[in-house]
């Protein structure tokens, strides 16, 4: 293969992914989140059903989906980070609005188990690209990417 062939060749960007002792050390963040977000939510007094109701409520980002993997991607990560479970809890604790600390612990727990189980912030490609998976290979069978065509001669 000649050089100017090697420049057509598609280059297939790496899948970014945090490898495996990292993804191991993530997980366990995410037990953290889990175990101290149910202890401090048990402190508050608030109903357990309460804490059921409202445990998927986060999930419904995903409905971004419906749009386009970008917009998806975007509404997922937005409502699945800690910044803004911390900034209400911060609110609620600055106001003297008890009545928000709930709202916030089940929302910490919740991306806390996401992040336990592997599921981690999307990339705007697709839904099941995130930081905590791992590298996509070619499924085997697949169709192999077709080579692009050289540009034709000028004359």
């Amino acid at each position: 293969m000649n050089s100017s062939t090697q420049a057509l060749q598609p280059t297939l960007a790496p899948t970014p992914s945090v490898a495996p002792p990292v993804r191991t050390w993530l997980r366990f963040e995410g037990l953290a989140a889990v175990i101290l977000s149910a202890i401090l939510y048990a402190h508050t007094g608030a109903s357990w059903w309460l804490f059921a109701a409202l445990w998927l409520i986060p999930d419904l980002s995903m409905l971004g989906y419906l749009v386009n993997p970008r917009f998806g991607s975007y509404c997922y990560n937005a409502v699945h980070t800690y910044i803004s479970p911390i900034a209400l809890a911060a609110i609620a604790l600055i106001l003297g609005r008890p009545a928000l600390l709930p709202f916030a612990l089940i929302w910490f727990n919740h991306i806390g188990l996401d992040r336990l189980c592997g599921y981690g912030l999307k990339y705007p490609t697709a839904f099941g690209r995130t930081h905590l998976s791992p590298p996509r290979r070619p499924s085997p069978g697949s169709a192999p990417t077709p080579e692009p065509t050289p540009p034709a001669p000028q004359q």
